[in-house]
């Protein structure tokens, strides 16, 4: 929802694993708003496994630092994104699907919309986790 209220970035869908984040989104400049993301949700992070007093998983996230990330303490994210140019209706679907089924084909459910974080229920009429801009073809 950062990403929509602050950053004013179209969300088309969204899936977010263990250890991954899939995004269909679209703005202006959106490397630019996926660094802000990503800066902003560690920060979160952070702020509230401090607060938690969880440091195993404070632990952890030191000794993954890279050594050359100097500003930081954690490493929250892994350096980089895979960005992927979507520009036919077509791979815009198949890869909303994809994304769809990256749960189900981890073996976490046996459908889609059993995920609640993905926007496969929006997708079915229903209220997601987040509201997202339906694409319709």
């Amino acid at each position: 929802m950062h990403l929509q209220s602050k950053l004013n970035v179209k969300i088309y869908g969204f899936v977010i694993m263990h250890n991954h984040l899939h995004l269909v989104a679209e703005s202006s400049n959106l490397s630019e708003d996926i660094r802000k993301f990503k800066s902003f949700t560690a920060r979160e992070i952070v702020r509230y496994l401090e607060s938690a007093n969880r440091i195993v998983f404070l632990k952890r996230l030191k000794r993954g630092k890279r050594n050359h990330k100097i500003e930081s303490t954690y490493q929250i994210w892994e350096e980089g994104s895979y960005p992927k140019q979507v520009n036919t209706f077509k791979k815009m679907e198949s890869f909303i699907d994809y994304i769809h089924f990256n749960p189900v084909k981890a073996g976490f459910v046996n459908l889609p919309e059993h995920w609640r974080y993905s926007s496969a229920l929006n997708y079915l009429g229903k209220d997601g986790l987040i509201p997202i801009t339906l694409f319709t073809g």
